[in-house]
């Protein structure tokens, strides 16, 4: 049928990334699979490492409090909150300091 197994040499890691975590694999044996017009790859993993994304969403009046207190954009500001932690105090210090 054309298929074609090689492995992939030297692979240190694998990193998976969704929307709420990353899988870290390690210690891995990466095979890619050709079929027709398709690749396709197995990975075999001896360690996985999993981390969990906190996606603390920022809150507009939140953004705007910053912004006029600090005396700066809505754009500045939200990256101070999200640098911050969403923290007001600190993103307000970390802005007029």
């Amino acid at each position: 049928m054309g298929i074609n197994l090689e492995e992939v040499p030297d692979v240190e890691e694998v990193i998976i990334k969704t929307k709420e975590k990353e899988l870290i694999l390690k210690k891995v044996n990466v095979s890619k699979i050709k079929a027709k017009d398709t690749e396709m790859f197995q990975i075999v993993a001896e360690e996985i490492e999993e981390i969990i994304k906190e996606n603390k969403e920022i809150d507009e009046k939140d953004i705007h409090l910053v912004a006029q207190q600090a005396k700066v954009s809505l754009e500045t500001a939200k990256i101070a909150l999200e640098e911050s932690n969403g923290d007001l105090a600190q993103a307000i210090l970390k802005l007029t300091s």
